[in-house]
């Protein structure tokens, strides 16, 4: 797959990744969205589900083939992480474990590192978090006040996160932390693995009214002290490494959200097809087919965006993969807020029904707007770097 192949108007999968999906559509079937909110409902994990992905290579298949994975590429996971949404068993922990620590530990590990923490990811045994977002700074990684500072042969850092993502299931957090640059005296951004059983971790679950098994967390990071490796790449790359992970996030986002408007918009269409209250299917009335139409189109312009993003990073374009990823990210989310809604509003009364598991997805596809990016920061994004306008922020 080369950009040129998207430049060209000409883009399709390849016949692997269109195989890959066809069986992780089918291990989601297996388990569906009664798995999934049964276990969102008792408060358990999907443990089964992500061990059983793992083991049939499908959470790994980023990871470079030396490691156990599969030696894909981002659009690969991301092909995971849609089926799986689609079928109404997301899985969440794709997107910060596999997906930003994995690609970032791929890229920028020592060779020691990778073989320590790359072979638990390819085979789904190893979980773990993601921790970039503070109370005052949200993403702003130019705010971020939690610290790092050497001790001699070791770290110790400092502050707080959170919106931290399955903090309780993970072995480690890949924390972004700042240290200080000694020529100049300025804080940079640098990377850390830190065991979550660390002396001085703290976390704390924040109550969501979000459905879904993974929780999230509010981390205290008080004078932990880690080893020199701990420091995953130099803490002199800064920015670059970092945006080597978030780039990857925001397509894997984008690839949930466009799995979760799969699912709604397959729900209304079935639901349209059969109920009558007339002499018709409703399906057949404009008002409710023209909408169902539109998101469709919509729907497939999200996911052609998500592949081109994938495909450009894969390619080594990581500006023209930033710039695609906050597209496909936007597009993605507005889908699957109109996707859900308009499913609902098909279903009338019934779709406040849990029975049809819709209202359940109310919460999840409004985040697909605020997370793990704001639409707001795109369009800033977009204005700025897309089409030259003053920086407005």
């Amino acid at each position: 797959m080369t950009v040129d192949t998207i430049a060209t108007g000409a883009f399709t999968e390849s016949e692997e990744r269109r195989e890959l999906r066809k069986a992780v559509a089918a291990l989601g079937a297996k388990y569906g969205s009664d798995y999934f909110l049964s276990a969102a409902a008792e408060g358990r994990k999907t443990t089964e589900l992500w061990s059983e992905a793992g083991r049939l290579g499908y959470l790994g298949v980023a990871i470079p083939e030396e490691y156990g994975g599969g030696g894909g590429d981002i659009g690969d996971l991301a092909a995971v992480c849609e089926e799986l949404s689609a079928a109404g068993c997301p899985l969440l922990l794709m997107v910060v474990s596999p997906a930003i620590v994995g690609t970032i530990i791929a890229q920028y590990g020592t060779a020691e590192q990778k073989q320590r923490w790359l072979p638990g990811l390819a085979d789904g045994t190893a979980t773990y978090a993601f921790s970039i977002t503070e109370p005052d700074a949200g993403s702003n990684s130019h705010r971020i006040t939690t610290t790092a500072e050497r001790d001699g042969d070791a770290w110790v850092l400092n502050g707080q996160k959170t919106y931290i993502s399955g903090v309780d299931e993970a072995s480690h957090v890949l924390v972004v932390a700042r240290t200080v640059d000694n020529k100049t005296g300025s804080l940079k951004p640098a990377l850390f693995m830190l065991p979550t059983d660390s002396e001085g971790f703290s976390y704390q679950q924040i109550d969501m009214g979000i459905t879904g098994p993974e929780k999230q967390f509010t981390l205290f990071i008080d004078g932990v002290r880690l080893p020199a490796d701990a420091l995953v790449g130099s803490e002199d790359a800064g920015i670059e490494q970092l945006f080597a992970g978030l780039n990857p996030e925001r397509i894997m986002g984008a690839a949930s959200g466009c799995g979760m408007a799969r699912l709604a918009l397959d729900k209304a269409v079935a639901y349209a097809k059969e109920r009558q209250v007339w002499k018709a299917p409703i399906g057949s009335h404009q008002a409710i087919a023209h909408p169902l139409a539109r998101i469709h189109i919509e729907l497939e312009m999200a996911r052609l965006m998500t592949q081109k993003a994938a495909a450009l990073y894969a390619a080594g374009d990581h500006m023209g993969a930033g710039e695609a990823a906050n597209m496909a990210k936007y597009a993605a989310g507005e889908v699957a807020c109109t996707a859900v809604d308009q499913a609902i509003q098909t279903h009338g009364g019934n779709g406040l029904a849990n029975e049809y598991q819709l209202v359940q997805m109310l919460t999840g596809s409004r985040l697909t707007r605020i997370a793990p990016v704001s639409r707001e920061m795109i369009l800033n994004f977009v204005a700025q770097f897309s089409l030259g306008l003053p920086k407005s922020y």
